[in-house]
């Protein structure tokens, strides 16, 4: 990989790496508005999501330090607070669906830059935040049809 080559791929990852440090700051504070909410079914859910975007935040400074980079430690955008619970779930897979798509991008820029590696990182954390969509949608689409007798189930305490 030529140093133009190195730059472009370095540029990518720290986009990444930025944006899943957002992730983690916004599911993060979710998780603690919806835990207040006793809807902690939903809560550890969020939570979860959180550390795995921790996981890929890391990874990417790895392989960003690998080639020779610094990690970013800056977020790609604002945190949103004060949402309701109602809100929370379109909000994020939403944000996983436009990270998808920004990955499959990163993907494509790795390839061309000749940094195989880095593509394959970036098709690995894609996988885990299509499960991530997946599991947002169908909590909105629950929240949706469901409405109250869902988050009800969802709460702390629940039988179900």
């Amino acid at each position: 990989m030529s140093n133009e080559q190195r730059e472009k791929v370095i540029e990518v990852l720290n986009k990444a790496r930025s944006m899943e440090l957002y992730a983690i700051i916004q599911y993060m504070h979710q998780h603690y508005i919806i835990d207040d909410l006793d809807y902690g079914v939903l809560a550890s859910k969020v939570k979860k999501i959180a550390i795995d975007e921790m996981k890929h935040a890391e990874k990417f400074a790895e392989r960003i330090k690998e080639i020779n980079g610094l990690p970013v430690t800056d977020i790609v955008k604002k945190v949103t607070k004060n949402q309701d619970v109602k809100e929370v779930f379109e909000f994020n897979a939403a944000a996983e669906d436009d990270t998808i798509a920004t990955y499959n991008e990163f993907i494509k820029v790795c390839r061309d830059n000749g940094d195989i590696v880095s593509a394959r990182l970036f098709e690995e954390i894609t996988e885990v935040e299509q499960e991530h969509y997946n599991y947002f949608d169908d909590t909105d689409q629950h929240i949706k049809t469901l409405k109250e007798s869902f988050l009800a189930k969802m709460s702390v305490g629940s039988a179900g």
